[in-house]
This record gives structure tokens, C-alpha cells and sequence, in this order.
């Protein structure tokens, strides 16, 4: 056995909704069926007992390693505490080949699962060694570093629980929510909208006191020192006991408390030095530790908080005690866990020194030991809420500290007796106020109801109904998604959204240009999703980046699927039928909101049958408004779009709306049969998409066929006399309807010049050439620059194979070079001819087109 590729489908895919790894695995004859392994299973479960049931469901087909591989890999993550529950194995075209595929939480725990599973396999068919729980608990410790902390994880959970798209932009906690111009950002538990100056004085922790103390806010007495002395004599100003902490220290980190002499005193100002250079010396206020979570100008969350500490049993000693507390599940090493280890480091044995304990010191039944003077849970404290207890005055104090320095979310620190009355009242205080406070002690306190902090913070962000979305357009389909891209993305603009697209010319948002190439990938989708200045977007889906990384978004608003054809790169990736390509273009339809709409041909039944997995409704479109599904859909209210003589039909129940074929440009009146498809399919989205009928009329009305707005699509112009039509076709399907559309057109004599793409199947080669025979006169066959695999002159062998016995074709030529090969086309031209260009390198080819354009008489034309 053995993994030929792995790849991470990290959006919607062809197998799942959820993120998966997927692996190409080759299994020789012997490993088809595992159970005829002699003691395989025996062995495998010998190194991992709780591997899953490798048979699932009373499964009676034939269960090669590769599907072992899938189960080991989804048993391996979720006992390392992963919550994942979807694997599949599939056999591909290639005998003894398996597509695995594994859903996966975070991408490197996955990736190593997967890797350990075939470890585990080889393990077992070589009677060698393998240790599954330091595999687990390999996993586990990996998959706690890359996961989203807890305070991020909840803001996320309460986003994704309204619907609000998000993306981790870092590996950090920096996360993005919502998509283009209503996109907001949070890391941890701050927001996009707090500025830098607020965190600043947050830091500062004079200065915060003294802005508190100014507005009226009850805060210990106290100042920064520049050494021990200045620290006694400060002492000495307020009384004692003292604090002593780092003037922008955060997480207690050097904090000591309750100090009541010179020799505590010196103690503390060496701990806290080793954390900040400038030292602070306050007045210590009796009482317990509370924090207190103002958002957004509301109390949410309050809880006490206690020091680190275990209790005495006359039996073990302080650090077995401590030993025994860090065993709790929910105490971890970092911040990924409920609650934090305790440290029994040299902060806590001096704390217990200063009672005449050590570690080893055993405590009495009963006994309380604390090993920290601060509570914080990074440190192992604990806490308890109480948030039901805070009295409104003491409430309104935090909110007042909170909007003082100018945080949106806040942690105020409040030391005194009880929640219950006034600080005033009982001589307390506010001590410090925390930009990006910790949520943990809220989330899961250690007593008391858990606070569900991360809504009000959503709520903050993103106001009731706003769910951080914009309309999001999908398309794809063998032919025309281009085309169909850009005019839907002209729709939106006319509309005056600020609108991205991305196609197989590159990334544009606005108008302009941001990426070059084929950006039709979930990548490009991403990228044009974050940009600031993206109210809509419509983004073309090929194949190709389905089938590597899936698709670049949770979910669209409108999906557009133009057709489904023979030519769309079959044998490659295992999709080697039209149906297959159907499944593939069908992930868009899936993944359809369920208040949008699906727009889908009718007239391709690959195509018409994916409505039954549209979550959302189903806008049909054909030329043919009495095709049986168009006729069905309309009888039964739903929406249509159709041709009705020489205008455009959209139709629901006893409503229609209709626009003449003369208004649309890039129909040429209605003679260009597959731009009359592409035109339904937009007028089908924009429908969907809401936009007013008047738009929609004036934005096809404007939309020229050129080489600026559609390059190399379909871009017709005039040269002395003779008309040029630069295409980018390039499978039969396109062939034949460009065909079509050019024997609609007047011409004396009509030529082509054509190459085709390495990449392809040699029958879909052939097929173009053939096709091209039977309607044009000349035929110009040029090599591509790039053979994508192919030898030299292999490809125009095939082209050539497809000419022979051409009833039409009475003159071709082979050339090398694309621009050769055109000049060479239009050195033959005569007034009154046609010459259809399909073009290989788009934007050199149109150039050097638009080149001999400019120098002739006439122009270029839509």
C-alpha cells in the first residue's frame, strides 16, 4: 500500500460540507480485501484496541487497506479528542486505486493523521511496533496548538451560530467574520473597532488608575517607583499592606499581593522586575478577586476568582497534592483547556515559604495551601461566577471604567468583600482594567453556570439581521462561465455595488485588476471575498479547483451552472464521463443558501437534474419555454427565464418580464445562439439576486462584447472589409456551438485557425477539427506555445486526423506559432470574409489582433 497524493479540501468538496484530507492510495492485489490478510486484524487492533469498527454498518462489499486506512485515520483524530465523524472510501477507474477521504478539524492534525494510519497499517503487516497513544496523545498536543484558542473558538461558535461566515487569517487568534465591505475582525477577545490608544492606556497602568480615579471610579491609592526605596517609601504614603506589580504587566505575571514588610516588600519588587522595568506599589485592598466583562457598554459576565491552591489530607505532600489537581481534565498547559496546571515553580514555593511550607511539607486534614497571591486562571487559579450577584452600581462602575479608557470589551479587575453591595460601601476598588480579557473563567467556570460571552460580542459587531454576507454568485459549467461571470459581475455594478469577479483572466474588484491569470480557484474566491471594497461578488468555479482545495466559500447565495459537456478535461482526476463532470459542477447547487437560488439550464439534463439538491429554490432557463422541465417548473409558480421570438422571458406564475434580444449587445440580435444562453443564465442571477428589472435592462444594454470587457470572447472585428472573431474556445462542445454562431453570420468565405490543448483527450482533439470541417473553408492549424505533456507535433497530428474526409474544408496549413499563424489568416482575407481566431495565449494574441485592427479600415465592434 502506499499514498501517491494528499491534498486538503479546505472548503465544500465533492465528498462533504466539512474540510477533509484526501488521499490517492494504491493497493497491490494481496491488500484488496484485508480480511484475507491472515491475523491482520488481530494485529492491528493489538497496536490500536480502540480503533473503530472497520467494517462499518454491516457494509457487505469488499474492503480493501485503503478503507482501513479511512477508519484508522477518523479513529486516530477523534480519540485525540477531534470532532469529526465523516470518512469515505472510494475506488477509482484505475484498479486497486482509492480515493480516501477523511474529515478534518485543523489541517496539520489531519494531515498526521493520516500519515500515522498507513504507519499503523505497515505496522501490522510488518509485525513491527506502534505506539497508538503516543500517537494519540501526539495529536492531541498538536491539535491544541493549531486549534483557535477559547476565547476566539467562542466569538467564532456564536458567529457561525448567525449564519456569519468566517476565516482564520493567521494560525494565531486573528480571525476575520463576514465577508468584503461587511467584514470585521476580532483577535482573541478584541475588536477591530478599539483603537491602539485605548490599549495603550490599558497597559499603562498608572495611567489608567488616574483617568479612573479622575472620573469618579474607586481605585487603590498608589504610583510608579524607580527602585526599592522609592517602592518602602511609597508603602509608607499608603499604608501597608501593598501591591507590587509591573506598571504594564497582564496575566498576574509578577504580581505579588498583601506584602506587609520591608523584606516582602524587596521580595516582590525582584519577582515583579523580571517582568516589566517599570514597578508599581499600590495600596492592597481586603477582599476577593472578581472580574468583571463589560461589551459593549452592558455587563455580561462577572466571576470571583481564587489563587491557585490545593487542600491538605494529612497524607500526601504539597506536591502530590498539586500532582493529584493537575489530573483534572480540564486543567491544561496553555490556553486551549478549561482551567491551566499549577505551577509548583519558584513563585509558589516562596508563597508557601513565607507559612513554613515546602513542597514536601504535608498539610493536615482540612488545610487550605495557597501557592499564588494572584488569581489568575493562566496561573492556575479557579473561579466561580457570579454574575447574577453583581449589584447595578457596582455594574455601572465597570461600565464607566471600561468606556473611561475606551475599550470595547473589557475585563475589569475588582477587588472587595461581596458583589452584593456598593464598592463604596466596603472600601473596594477597581485595581485594573484588561484589553483582550481571557473568556474561560466565563465559558467554563470552575463553579457555576457557564456565560455564552461570545453573543453579546458577535452583537457588538454585527447588528441584529446582519449576518456579515454579501451576495455571493457562483458559476460554472463547460462553456460560457466566463462570459456568464462577467456580465452578472456588469449587472451588479450597473446596480452600484462595488463588485468583485473572478474568472480565468485574473481577479478584479471594482474595476480593477488585482490578480492576472486563471484566478478561478477557491484562492482567488478568498482573496476577492477579503477585499475591503467588495459589496458583491460573482465567482467563477472551475473544476480544477473543486476537485484540488474545494470551493472558496460555506455557501452562495445564487448558483449558476451554464451546461455540462463532453470536453471539460475528462480522464484527468478520475472524472472520465459527462456524469462524473456533472457531480463535480453539482457542489456549487449543494452548497446554495437556503433562501437563494439555483439557476441551471433546463435544457441539459445533467444540469436540470441538480435541482433536487438545491437547498434553496430553482430558477430554470432555455430557449424553449415548452421544454418538459421549463413547462413543469412555470406550471407549478416557480421561476423561468426563456426566449419568446425575439426577446428574453422572465417569467413567474402569471408575472412576466420581457427584453428585446435587439437590446442586448452581446446577443447580436439574437443570432449568437450560446450568448443568448449565457444572457438568460445572468438575467436568471440577477433576478435572484434582487436587483430591479430596470438595471437589469440598461446593464445588458451596456455590456459590449469587446476585448476589454470579454476578452476572447466571441470579440468580433472588421479588417478591410472582412470580419475577425477572436475566441477562446477550446473543447467540442464550444466548437460546435461557435460553429453554429459563425454559419448564422453572412460571409463569402469562411476560414479558421485553430491549435488545440495538450491536456485533453485524443478523441476531443480530433473531434474540434472535425467539427470545424463541415463549416469552414480554411482551416489554420498552428502548434500551441505550451504541449502540456504532449510530444512535438503530436497535437496538430491530431487535428490534422480530424480533417480527413472534411466535406467543407478545400485548403489547410500547418504552421508553428500562434502569431504566425494569424497573419498568415488574415493575409488571406478578401472583403466579405470571415475568420474565425481561436486563440491560445489570450491577451498577446488579442493585441497582436487589435495591432493589424488599428492599421485597417474599420474598427473593432462588438
Amino acid at each position: 500500500m502506499q499514498i501517491t497524493r494528499i491534498r486538503a479540501l479546505r472548503g465544500p468538496n465533492l465528498w462533504t460540507r466539512s474540510t477533509a484530507i484526501e488521499a490517492v492510495v494504491q493497493c497491490e492485489e494481496s491488500e484488496q480485501l484485508y480480511t484475507a490478510i491472515a491475523g491482520f486484524e488481530d494485529k492491528l487492533r493489538a497496536r490500536f484496541p480502540t480503533i473503530g469498527t472497520l467494517q462499518p454498518h454491516g457494509a457487505d462489499q469488499k474492503l480493501s487497506l485503503a478503507h482501513v486506512m479511512a477508519v484508522a485515520a477518523l479513529s486516530l483524530q477523534a480519540q485525540a479528542g477531534c470532532p469529526v465523524t465523516f470518512s469515505r472510501t472510494h475506488e477509482t477507474v484505475e484498479h486497486g486505486t482509492f480515493q480516501v477521504v477523511v474529515e478534518y478539524t485543523e489541517e496539520a492534525v489531519g494531515r498526521l493523521a493520516m500519515e500515522q494510519a498507513e504507519a499503523l497499517i505497515q505496522a501490522a503487516l510488518n509485525d513491527t511496533p506502534f505506539d497508538s497513544g503516543k500517537v494519540i496523545a501526539q495529536l492531541r498536543e498538536l491539535d491544541e496548538d493549531e486549534r483557535i484558542g477559547p476565547s476566539t473558538g467562542a466569538i467564532v461558535e456564536a458567529a457561525v451560530a448567525r449564519g456569519i461566515p468566517f476565516r482564520r487569517l493567521t494560525s494565531g487568534s486573528l480571525v476575520q467574520l463576514g465577508w468584503g465591505s461587511k467584514a470585521r475582525r476580532i483577535q482573541a477577545a478584541e475588536l477591530d473597532s478599539t483603537s491602539a490608544v485605548a490599549e495603550s492606556i490599558a497597559q499603562d497602568k498608572d495611567l489608567t488608575k488616574r483617568l479612573l480615579h479622575a472620573a469618579g471610579v474607586p481605585v487603590p491609592m498608589g504610583r510608579p517607583v524607580t527602585d526599592v526605596e522609592d517602592a518602602w517609601a511609597v508603602a509608607q504614603e499608603v499604608g501597608l499592606p501593598v501591591v507590587v506589580k509591573p506598571q504594564d504587566g497582564n496575566q498576574g505575571k509578577g504580581v505579588v499581593v498583601n506584602i506587609t514588610t520591608r523584606e516582602g516588600l524587596e521580595a516582590a519588587y525582584k519577582t515583579a522586575s523580571e517582568f516589566g522595568d517599570e514597578i508599581m506599589v499600590e495600596r492592597f485592598l481586603p477582599g476577593h478577586d472578581f472580574r468583571l466583562l463589560v461589551v459593549g457598554g452592558q455587563l455580561v459576565a462577572a466571576a470571583r476568582r481564587e489563587p491557585p491552591q490545593v487542600l491538605g489530607d494529612g497524607r500526601h505532600t504539597i506536591r502530590e497534592l498539586v500532582d493529584i489537581v493537575n489530573q483534572d481534565p480540564r486543567r491544561g498547559s496553555g490556553h486551549g483547556t478549561a482551567l491551566t496546571k499549577i505551577r509548583l515553580d519558584d513563585i509558589a514555593i516562596a508563597r508557601i515559604a513565607s507559612e513554613g511550607l515546602t513542597p514536601d511539607s504535608v498539610p493536615a486534614q482540612g488545610q487550605r495551601v495557597v501557592l499564588r497571591n494572584n488569581a489568575n486562571l493562566s496561573t492556575g487559579g479557579s473561579a466561580t461566577d457570579v454574575t447574577d450577584d453583581v449589584h447595578p452600581e457596582i455594574a455601572a462602575r465597570a461600565i464607566e471604567a471600561a468606556q473611561t479608557i475606551g475599550l470595547h470589551i473589557c475585563g475589569v479587575d475588582v477587588v472587595c468583600e461581596t458583589m452584593l453591595r456598593p464598592l463604596e460601601e466596603q472600601n473596594g476598588g477597581i485595581v485594573e482594567v484588561n484589553a483582550a480579557p481571557g473568556l474561560r473563567m466565563h465559558l467554563a467556570p470552575s463553579f457555576g453556570r457557564p456565560r455564552n460571552v461570545g453573543v453579546p460580542m458577535v452583537d457588538e459587531l454585527f447588528a441584529p439581521g446582519n449576518d456579515g454576507r454579501i451576495p455571493l454568485v457562483a458559476v460554472t459549467g463547460t462553456n460560457g462561465k466566463t462570459t456568464t461571470t462577467r456580465v452578472i459581475a456588469h449587472l451588479f455594478t450597473s446596480h452600484g455595488w462595488r463588485t468583485a469577479m473572478t474568472n480565468t483572466d485574473g481577479v478584479y474588484v471594482n474595476g480593477r485588476q488585482i490578480d492576472s491569470g486563471d484566478c478561478s480557484g477557491p484562492k482567488s474566491a478568498r482573496n476577492a471575498l477579503a477585499h475591503p471594497e467588495t459589496d458583491a461578488a460573482v465567482l467563477e468555479c472551475a473544476r480544477g479547483g473543486i476537485l484540488r482545495e474545494g470551493l472558496g466559500f460555506d455557501r452562495c447565495q445564487v448558483a449558476v451552472v451554464t451546461n455540462v459537456g463532453e470536453g471539460d478535461h475528462l480522464g484527468l482526476n478520475f472524472i472520465t464521463t459527462k456524469e462524473d463532470v456533472g457531480v463535480l459542477k453539482r457542489v456549487i447547487v449543494q452548497n446554495v443558501a437556503t433562501d437563494g437560488y439555483a439557476v441551471l439550464n433546463a435544457a441539459d439534463p445533467l444540469v436540470a437534474a441538480m435541482a433536487t439538491a438545491c437547498p434553496g429554490k430553482v430558477i430554470f432557463f432555455a430557449a424553449d419555454r415548452h421544454h418538459p422541465v421549463m413547462a413543469t417548473h412555470r406550471a407549478q409558480g416557480n421561476r423561468v427565464v426563456y426566449v419568446d421570438g425575439d426577446s428574453v422571458v422572465a417569467a413567474e406564475g402569471s408575472w412576466r418580464e420581457s427584453i428585446p434580444l435587439r437590446e442586448i449587445p452581446l446577443t447580436r440580435g439574437g443570432a449568437i445562439t450560446f450568448q443568448v444562453e449565457n444572457v438568460m443564465a445572468s438575467i436568471g442571477a440577477a433576478w435572484a439576486a434582487g436587483l430591479p428589472w430596470q438595471t437589469i435592462r440598461r446593464g445588458l444594454a451596456g455590456f459590449m462584447n469587446d476585448s476589454d470587457n470579454a476578452p476572447a470572447r466571441f470579440n468580433v472585428m472588421d479588417y478591410r472589409g472582412a470580419t475577425v472573431i477572436a475566441d477562446y474556445g477550446h473543447n467540442p462542445d464550444a466548437i460546435r456551438a461557435l460553429s453554429q454562431a459563425v454559419e448564422a453570420m453572412p460571409a463569402k468565405r469562411r476560414s479558421v485557425v485553430i491549435s488545440g490543448a495538450g491536456d485533453r483527450r485524443d478523441q476531443d482533439i480530433t473531434e474540434q477539427t472535425q467539427i470545424l470541417g463541415k463549416v469552414f473553408d480554411d482551416v489554420i492549424l498552428y502548434q500551441d506555445a505550451c504541449q502540456r505533456g504532449r510530444e512535438d507535433g503530436e497535437v496538430l497530428a491530431l487535428l490534422r486526423k480530424g480533417l480527413e474526409g472534411a466535406p467543407r474544408t478545400s485548403y489547410s496549413t500547418e504552421i508553428h506559432g500562434e502569431f504566425i499563424a494569424i497573419d498568415h489568416a488574415l493575409a488571406r482575407l478578401q472583403p466579405g470574409d470571415l475568420c474565425l481566431v481561436l486563440v491560445d495565449q489570450v491577451e498577446e494574441a488579442l493585441e497582436h489582433l487589435r495591432k493589424h485592427v488599428s492599421g485597417s479600415v474599420g474598427t473593432a465592434t462588438a
